[in-house]
């Protein structure tokens, strides 16, 4: 008896079986091939095994539950297309599948499969309107200060030695009682000196006992293979990072001061997962990842994520714009029109996009120099600039006296310095610049241009309009946090989580497939009962008093 059978049993808002009626068989094992040997016994389909990933996270069940409903619900059967007496699979097949997919870097057959398949039923189509969002993801590790990082990571060091060679350690003559006292445990605080002085004190020794193990290990004695374990390269590049070290002999181990550092996009944040990294924005912060959201908003079509990109914290949203086009383009979704907030735009972004087709709409920020900011004295713009004949001519007529070529941050500028005999005994020069003369610096034409005429276009109430379409990525952001909780990794590695999010795209796109074809409308955004309430005291009301 199979689970066709049951079907009838079950309600009609099943998704599962929804899934099954309405788009029919997802995946094929032909789409997973390049990740399985092709010679050995036949072993477990793994285009069901990529379904049940997805419906894994669509109800936000760990891998033993995941098997468990395999094994004992009908719904999942029917979709499977299983026997009921099938008894499924061991929990652990899914977390090597998953490894699979990542060893051979098929993490994004999921979603592209699927896409495909919501493409050729009408749900999807190229040339409509795409909006994209971030959010962070927390790594899977504990939060930990710097002291704890370094001696958890020479913990972690000294724990693969002695599991790897642990006859070679002891001959060594490096450690001793005192470093089992240290090290014998994880790091925590309440481990760890209480004072400042006594904490700078044992983060020096944490850098002697970690130098001292590296130079054990590079002896010519030791076996080559010792430094090529995973936890000894990561107590290396930790101690670069983390210690200063000089004198003639090496000694003189000091801890770097904060400044000394190096930027949070190269710097290790745990020894148990090397690829997440610590970012500040807007007064949070927090080790681990983000995840890129694309999704079609199209009036007329289900709103379905068409993208999903997953960086370490540290990367600048804008860089990501180039990939998702390419992304889109491969799966046949490029948009006529991209809807992105403020960190995804520049004019050269704009620029690129629209030679490809593609209209990004998104806030550009404003002109840098003092006095835009402070909104007196002569702005950028008010400079007449004269590219061909390459000269500028200020708001008095005074014109530059040089026009050069420079680079910033390896993007070209243009500089315009004006006479400084000009600016001295101009009589307005005070609001027009605090030193002797003043400087110019500018985009490239063609980039200067689109942002004066930006600038000026996203302060009308046509592009405001338009750009409101943005605000409802927020929501699929919520969406997913709230489905499939993407805000904490399940994985350690940036390759992992990446998998992770392709598996949460796809079973969000299959609850709204479910809701589209159900009817069911888009929540509205929820406001509590208390910020609705209205606090604002009533008018009183005048009264008249009566003359006697």
């Amino acid at each position: 008896m199979t689970a066709r059978v049951a079907r009838a049993a079950f309600p009609k808002g099943c998704l599962a079986m929804r899934v099954r009626d309405e788009l029919g068989v997802l995946f094929q094992d032909a789409d997973f091939a390049a990740a399985f040997p092709a010679r050995g016994g036949p072993g477990l389909a793994p285009g069901m095994l990529a379904v049940v990933s997805v419906m894994q996270f669509a109800e936000r069940l760990t891998d033993r539950q995941a098997a468990d409903a395999v094994r004992s619900r009908i719904d999942w059967k029917y979709l499977l297309g299983l026997e009921l007496e099938d008894e499924g699979f061991h929990f652990s097949v899914l977390s090597g599948f998953r490894t699979r997919l990542v060893e051979h870097s098929r993490e994004q057959v999921v979603l592209d499969r699927l896409l495909a398949r919501l493409s050729g039923l009408g749900f999807l189509r190229a040339g409509g309107r795409v909006r994209t969002d971030a959010t962070h993801v927390l790594a899977l590790v504990r939060d930990v200060n710097r002291l704890e990082f370094c001696a958890e990571t020479l913990r972690c060091a000294l724990e693969a030695l002695t599991v790897a060679a642990g006859d070679w350690l002891r001959a060594a003559r490096i450690a001793d009682v005192s470093w089992q006292e240290r090290y014998g445990q994880r790091a925590d605080s309440y481990r760890l000196p209480k004072g400042d002085v006594e904490r700078g004190d044992f983060a020096v020794q944490v850098g002697v006992d970690g130098f001292a193990l590296l130079e054990a290990v590079h002896r010519p004695d030791a076996p080559a293979w010792l430094r090529q374990l995973p936890a000894v390269q990561v107590l290396r590049r930790a101690w670069i990072q983390q210690y200063h070290r000089g004198g003639e002999h090496g000694e003189g181990v000091r801890w770097r001061e904060g400044k000394d550092l190096l930027p949070g996009r190269f710097r290790l944040v745990s020894p148990h997962d090397t690829d997440a990294r610590c970012a500040v924005k807007r007064g949070m912060i927090w080790d681990g990842y983000k995840v890129h959201y694309s999704e079609t908003c199209d009036n007329d079509l289900p709103h379905l994520i068409v993208n999903v990109a997953t960086t370490h914290a540290a990367v600048d949203d804008s860089r990501l714009v180039a990939t998702v086009h390419e992304h889109l383009e491969r799966r046949g979704a490029e948009p006529g029109e991209h809807l992105v907030d403020g960190g995804y735009t520049s004019a050269a972004i704009i620029l690129t996009a629209r030679a490809q087709g593609i209209d990004i709409l998104g806030p550009l920020p404003p002109a840098s120099d003092r006095q835009t900011r402070a909104n007196k004295g002569f702005a950028l713009t008010d400079f007449q600039i004269h590219w061909d004949e390459e000269y500028a001519v200020c708001p008095k007529g005074a014109k530059s006296r040089y026009w050069g070529s420079t680079r910033m941050d390896g993007q070209p500028r243009t500089v315009v310095i004006f006479p400084e005999w000009d600016c001295r005994n101009c009589k307005v020069r005070t609001s027009c610049t605090s030193g002797f003369t003043r400087r110019l610096t500018l985009h490239p034409r063609e980039e200067h241009e689109l942002l004066q005429q930006q600038r000026v276009a996203q302060e009308t109430d046509a592009w405001k309009q338009r750009f409101a379409k943005r605000a409802g990525v927020e929501g699929t952001i919520s969406q997913a946090v709230g489905t499939t909780g993407i805000r904490r990794s399940r994985y350690r590695g940036q390759a992992k989580t990446a998998l992770a999010h392709v598996f949460s795209a796809a079973a969000i796109n299959l609850h709204r497939i479910d809701a589209h074809l159900t009817g069911r409308p888009i929540g509205t955004t929820r406001r509590t009962h208390f910020a609705d309430l209205d606090l604002n005291p009533p008018p009183r009301r005048k009264t008249r008093t009566r003359r006697p």
